[in-house]
């Protein structure tokens, strides 16, 4: 009499934060082929990836995706959705990303087990929320790097870092992303992504507004290429603080010069009293911090706040 079959014993349960396993070559589509949107997935492509769709309604994000997606189809974003099985990239404005992602799910566009990572730095995986309850993996995936939209971004992704959001089981996928993109990971926790953003937005976009300023006050000045005067400049300041922080401040206000700080805000005041605001709220946060550092002692910055506090604002 033969022994009775055995039956196999059932495999164990795959941990929850077990690294998930991913095909190699992943089938990829993009939602919102904007200057972010078209520049990676052209990025995904480049790296072995299939980009099978992609999503965008606009005469600029047509024009971008020939240039940067040529062989990829528009589609609807629900069309988008389905055809990416392994990773769907939402590269939509921050505002409108909960609308898309919930319009997708009721939709039944989304899958189990599909990624879908959107691009927004001021959002982690709670937006994603919709994707998730639908069985999709949610993953948070930030560039920080501004965009043009045009091929020479593909240069600049290599050696950026981005800012990742992810659950345990997805961060070496996660890590893999990044790295056939070139990039370098810098994990930033859920309840963190508002100061990230905050910080990146602060430093690159208020940046632009203040060289514009600078090289709008030298035209008022009667120089005619401000840009020619400000580029070896600001070059040097950004180098400068990026290695040495606070001690690389110089001017008059970590001097505490408050004679010239003073000439300068009355000739504002005279010739653009707009600028006036964003000079005094910069030169209060230079002088608290050029104190803090040791950069200006207290006794010399009081003349110098004294001209701060006195200066009134342009209504």
């Amino acid at each position: 009499m033969s022994a009775p079959l055995r039956s196999r014993p059932a495999a164990p349960p795959r941990a929850a934060d077990a690294p998930l396993v991913f095909p190699r070559t992943l089938t990829v589509g993009v939602i919102g082929a904007g200057r972010v949107g078209a520049v990676l997935g052209a990025a995904l492509a480049a790296a072995g990836h299939r980009v099978v769709a992609a999503a965008g309604a606009s005469g600029a994000t047509r024009a971008r995706m020939a240039l940067l997606l040529p062989q990829t189809p528009t589609r609807t974003a629900a069309a988008v959705a389905r055809a990416a099985t392994d990773l769907l990239v939402v590269a939509v404005p921050d505002d409108a990303l909960a609308g898309v992602v919930a319009g997708l799910a009721e939709a039944g566009a989304l899958r189990p087990g599909q990624v879908v990572a959107h691009t927004s730095g001021a959002h982690g995986l709670a937006v994603l929320a919709p994707a998730a309850a639908a069985g999709a993996r949610p993953l948070a995936l930030h560039p920080a790097m501004t965009f043009t939209g045009t091929p020479d971004d593909l240069t600049r992704l290599a050696g950026i870092s981005y800012g990742v959001t992810a659950p345990a089981e997805l961060r070496a996928f996660a890590a893999r992303l990044v790295a056939d993109l070139g990039g370098v990971p810098e994990w930033v926790a859920e309840g963190d992504r508002p100061l990230y953003h905050a910080a990146l937005a602060h430093g690159a976009n208020h940046l632009v507004t203040l060289v514009n300023e600078a090289a709008d006050r030298l035209r008022d000045a009667g120089v005619d290429r401000p840009e020619k005067v400000l580029a070896p400049l600001l070059r040097a300041a950004l180098e400068n603080a990026l290695r040495l922080g606070d001690d690389a401040l110089t001017g008059p206000v970590s001097r505490g010069d408050a004679g010239t700080v003073r000439r300068h805000l009355e000739r504002l005041a005279a010739t653009a009293p707009e600028s006036v605001p964003p000079y005094l709220a910069l030169a209060r946060r230079t002088a608290e911090r050029a104190v803090a550092a040791g950069r200006l002692r207290p006794a010399d910055a009081a003349p110098l706040l004294d001209v701060l506090d006195g200066m009134q604002v342009p209504a």
